[in-house]
């Protein structure tokens, strides 16, 4: 079975599972991380998400509006309501999947705070189209949500140094991970002094049961993605038997992970060092695998693009699903909803053009082809997505 993606974990990232972690390693972290990501300062964070709601309330924003994508990860709008601001969904553009950029200049008003620009899949956000609203709008904040984007540039810039702040999330499905956890980024010394200091506040510090919690979970994921094993637990997920463990949201409620108050392990921070010094070479070989993604679909490449997944607009998802399926691969389908028609979000602004939602077409029709980088790229997959219908 050929997973929908596999993390690059290495011997490295085993050893550490048993090996003590310093006591130093966060700030380690994060200064590594910064420098990676070319910004001044970078504060961890348990989730992504938490540091997305910190993030608001340390820019001084509350009731009011955030304007951010429909066709995004639910935990964004979960973000923004725990902040005490309201989300406005803004349909995409079916050239990138990004936020239709028009769009968002109808959807500012005086209420307007902030906007979370997502480079979504590892497409870069267009920061020529940003920087004209940013000129029009100067009290809006810009936020670049690079949860799939570590990296991602935009004309050779960096899209996280396209706004404010930039946000990460650190999980084991995204382009590099701490286990868990989350990172900001920021060039302003102020936003970072005054986020800091919220952060330590609230959040709480974390015992050794935490550690060997996060130690377990990573050893369970080297045994999961085992090849002799997957096929497996695919079976199991497929059946409903991993639910509670996989997924991520109820779509009745606005809510956060239990701990989602809690400090970053000094463990998941040394996982954090080693796949930071692993950034470029992850990055290379999610280039080059997309690249051969393209020219088999006979796409144009995106300059740019850091390949956090690879969607294909197909017909008939549910029989390509199950076709991939019998041949051993396993599709994804990351985004199958639209938050603004979910049930807690109905009544939020939701933009489009011409009352045509573009995010209703993608979440029934979207799948995502493995991005597995440890081993050479599989020639059935290769024929497979060649024999595609889109």
């Amino acid at each position: 079975m050929i997973p929908r993606f596999k993390p690059f974990l290495g011997s490295r990232e085993f050893l550490a599972i048993f090996t003590p972690a310093r006591s130093s390693a966060i700030l380690s972290f994060e200064k590594a991380f910064a420098q990676k990501m070319k910004q001044k300062y970078a504060l961890s964070f348990p989730y992504g998400r938490t540091g997305m709601m910190m993030l608001l309330r340390a820019l001084g924003l509350k009731d009011k509006e955030v304007i951010c994508p429909a066709y995004t990860c639910v935990v964004v709008p979960h973000a923004i309501t725990y902040s005490k601001n309201i989300p406005v969904f803004v349909d995409s553009s079916k050239d990138d999947y990004n936020m239709d950029y028009d769009l968002i200049e109808q959807a500012i008003s005086e209420e307007t705070g902030a906007i979370i620009a997502t480079s979504i899949f590892g497409n870069p956000v267009n920061l020529d189209r940003l920087n004209e609203v940013k000129e029009k709008f100067p009290h809006v904040h810009i936020i670049q949500d690079c949860a799939h984007s570590f990296g991602a540039e935009w004309k050779g810039m960096r899209v996280n140094i396209g706004g404010v702040a930039a946000v990460y999330g650190l999980n084991i499905s995204k382009i590099m991970t701490s286990v868990f956890g989350g990172m900001i980024t920021t060039d302003s010394e102020d936003l970072y002094l005054s986020l800091k200091k919220l952060r330590d506040s609230e959040l709480e510090k974390v015992g050794i049961t935490k550690s060997i919690m996060r130690r377990s979970y990573l050893l369970a994921i080297y045994i999961a993605f085992n090849p002799f094993i997957y096929s497996f637990v695919n079976f199991l997920e497929r059946h409903g038997f991993l639910k509670r463990f996989v997924k991520y949201f109820d779509e009745t409620k606005i809510d956060m992970p239990g701990d989602y108050l809690d400090q970053m392990t000094n463990f998941e921070a040394e996982i954090g060092l080693i796949q930071t010094a692993k950034y470029d070479q992850i990055i290379t070989k999610r280039q080059q695998l997309g690249k051969i993604y393209d020219r088999y679909l006979g796409v144009a490449s995106i300059s740019g693009k850091t390949y956090s997944h690879y969607p294909v607009l197909v017909n008939d998802r549910a029989n390509v699903l199950a076709r991939a399926l019998g041949e051993g691969i396993q599709l994804g389908t990351i985004i199958d909803y639209s938050c603004e028609k979910m049930a807690v979000y109905k009544r939020c602004k939701f933009f489009t053009k011409n009352g045509i939602s573009n995010v209703g077409f993608f979440r029934e029709n979207v799948i995502n082809i493995p991005m597995v980088l440890h081993d050479d790229v599989n020639a059935g997959v290769l024929k497979f997505i060649s024999s595609l219908e889109r």
